[in-house]
């Protein structure tokens, strides 16, 4: 049963990955999104292949936190300085849900009936 269980985990953390790189993707796509906040993650990704580390690579295991850290800092500093209207349609988009902003309300084409009396 545990192991099961653990699996389960295993397959929502890689979901939640695959999710988070298909939020960026389409972020980085949107014409919405600042041209100076998508430079954010492609300055994130020059500094994980470059030579240069806060942190030199010769320990086995401290050389990678730097990266892992500014890939976390990069990513999440990203997502969180685009603009939330914009980062929830495309999270709904991925996740299957519907998204209704109050600008979609406001271009509706329903009426709404009703009356209206002076006393």
């Amino acid at each position: 049963m545990s192991n099961n269980r653990d699996v389960t985990n295993q397959v929502g953390v890689f979901r939640a990955l695959i999710n988070r790189a298909r939020l960026i993707w389409h972020l980085m796509r949107d014409p919405r999104v600042p041209i100076y906040l998508k430079a954010l993650p492609i300055a994130t990704a020059l500094y994980i292949v470059s030579p240069v580390d806060l942190l030199p690579d010769v320990a086995p295991l401290f050389g990678q936190l730097d990266d892992l850290g500014v890939l976390l800092v990069g990513i999440e500093s990203f997502i969180a300085l685009c603009p939330s209207h914009v980062v929830e349609e495309h999270r709904a988009r991925i996740e299957g849900r519907e998204f209704y902003s109050a600008t979609d309300a406001r271009r509706s084409d329903e009426t709404i009936d009703g009356e209206w009396r002076v006393k």
